[in-house]
């Protein structure tokens, strides 16, 4: 690559690293990427270091020795985030959501990028601490929040079919108990989806009784998985008691009134003190 003056190559740089989030980059590799002298990137990576952290943008961490090198962990902090939920929060306070049987209509925010973005950074903050091989979800409208998460986590994502299909290949398959309806239903897994032993995070939409996070998770038990944590968008509060105890979910559903189409949602768990 042809050399640039430290104003186009910060530019640079910082794209290069905000698109490979959780990979660790050798400083060899700017260096021969720019033309540019160690001592030079090294000052370079300092000026974008202190403006991701100025700007809440995420980490940038820097490793020491011969296989040293920078790594960008992206971050939001919870004040900004309690600001985007509350704003989340109000949409979904919307009358004509309600649906029959009590449910939340969310397809027209599951569709908003922006919206996908910020939730994805959200949860990858909350679990980047964790040592995670997948991001897992079933079909079908928790894949985009999956996938988001995946994008910050720098992760693959792994679906749970409701049915086995043929092009999957040979899969596991369980049955589980809904935990909204009680009913029998059965999910499957691509055997050659994940490796036994994958530490997976579970990302789900909607949680009402967790009937069915707590069926990938008994469907991880098959590949000898660990469940590293579950983060779920939106939880309801209408429960006593949900199947899964422990978890992180960004709004809360608290209660839903069909005859005055009354909705309150209010800001999830992840924003309670100890969460």
């Amino acid at each position: 690559m042809k050399k640039l003056k430290r104003s186009a190559r910060l530019v640079e740089m910082t794209q290069y690293l905000l698109f490979r989030p959780h990979t660790l980059i050798p400083l060899t590799t700017f260096a021969d990427r720019y033309n540019s002298a160690k001592s030079s990137i090294s000052e370079d990576l300092a000026i974008i270091k202190e403006v991701f952290e100025e700007e809440g943008l995420g980490d940038l961490q820097t490793l020491a020795g011969a296989a040293g090198g920078v790594k960008f962990i992206p971050k939001v902090s919870k004040a900004a985030s309690l600001m985007f939920i509350q704003g989340i929060c109000k949409q979904l306070e919307q009358p004509e959501r309600i649906l029959p049987g009590g449910y939340m209509y969310m397809s027209d925010i599951m569709g908003q990028p922006f919206i996908l973005n910020e939730v994805g950074k959200m949860f990858a903050t909350a679990f980047s601490s964790k040592d995670i091989d997948v991001v897992m979800t079933v079909e079908t409208k928790g894949i985009p929040i999956a996938y988001a998460t995946a994008s910050f986590l720098n992760l693959p994502v792994v679906i749970v079919r409701r049915d086995n299909k043929v092009t999957e290949g040979s899969a596991v398959s369980i049955n589980y108990v809904s935990g909204s309806n009680k009913r029998i239903q059965t999910m499957s897994l691509s055997r050659r989806a994940m490796k036994e032993e994958s530490r997976v995070l579970i990302i789900d939409d909607f949680m009402r009784v967790g009937g069915t996070v707590h069926g990938m998770m008994d469907l991880l038990k098959e590949f000898k998985a660990t469940v590293k944590g579950v983060g779920v968008f939106v939880e309801s509060g209408e429960v006593e008691e949900h199947l899964v105890e422990e978890y992180i979910s960004l709004a809360k559903l608290s209660a839903v009134d069909p005859k005055t189409k009354q909705i309150t949602v209010v800001p999830g768990n992840y924003f309670y003190d100890g969460v």
